[in-house]
């Protein structure tokens, strides 16, 4: 059968052209697919830029990308660990334990808590525990408002439930020192809103949730064991 008269007949017989135009419609649609699959793997084999690298113990997805900018190293940036103090006077309400699951009165179950709860009053004056830079100044979802300070050895401390108001000049980049005030005891860490005004404190070292009791000298770890909760705000 020559192909003039193969048209024709497909031209006559309605079934056979309903047939032809089916196929040519699905090899179109198929053809649309396996360029979009194509596409599609080339993009997700594109490199893209590294998430910023955040301390272990900090988490928080909405940090502005503007909070998130490296400040400049301290000018003593060494190996060595430095001295810490206590953050604010108080009295120990929960400890650091990475094993252990302990009941939470907000949310009413079990879980781990890193850190301290250092138990005082609303409005305490919180201090670096030590010579170091603002990395982070953000507000997280679960904590409230979060400060991070990068000190040498690597070490990190994180203070969390502080109120919303920081003093002036306590921004990102900032160097600060022992005992310098970076804000107050707040009550805006939503997972914590059932405990007692506290200030939740944690620590890093290479990377690691440690616990910060193991970081302070006797002296001050025996104050958190004194009812000193309401005799001190500053």
């Amino acid at each position: 059968m020559s192909k003039n008269k193969l048209f024709m007949k497909l031209r006559e017989d309605k079934g056979a052209r309903a047939i032809a135009i089916t196929i040519t419609v699905m090899l179109l649609v198929l053809t649309a697919i396996i360029l979009t699959t194509v596409i599609a793997n080339r993009a997700i084999d594109e490199p893209v830029d590294e998430p910023f690298s955040e301390p272990a113990g900090v988490t928080d997805p909405d940090i502005p990308e503007e909070e998130n900018k490296q400040p400049d190293a301290p000018a003593e940036d060494t190996d060595t660990l430095p001295s810490f103090v206590l953050p604010v006077s108080g009295v120990l309400q929960k400890s650091h334990d990475a094993d252990i699951q302990v009941f939470s009165d907000t949310m009413r179950d079990y879980r781990i808590h890193l850190g301290l709860d250092i138990g005082t009053v609303a409005g305490a004056s919180v201090s670096a525990m030590a010579d170091g830079v603002i990395t982070q100044v953000f507000d997280d979802v679960s904590m409230g408002k979060c400060i991070a300070i990068r000190h040498s050895g690597d070490a990190y401390t994180i203070y969390k439930n502080l109120a919303a108001d920081l003093p002036a000049g306590i921004t990102v980049g900032k160097s600060v020192r022992a005992g310098e005030v970076i804000g107050t005891v707040g009550e805006s860490a939503m997972v914590e809103i059932a405990e007692e005004p506290h200030l939740h404190v944690e620590m890093t070292v290479n990377g690691l949730a440690v616990d910060p009791l193991d970081y302070l000298d006797e002296d001050a770890v025996a104050t958190l064991k004194e009812d000193t909760n309401y005799e001190d705000m500053s």
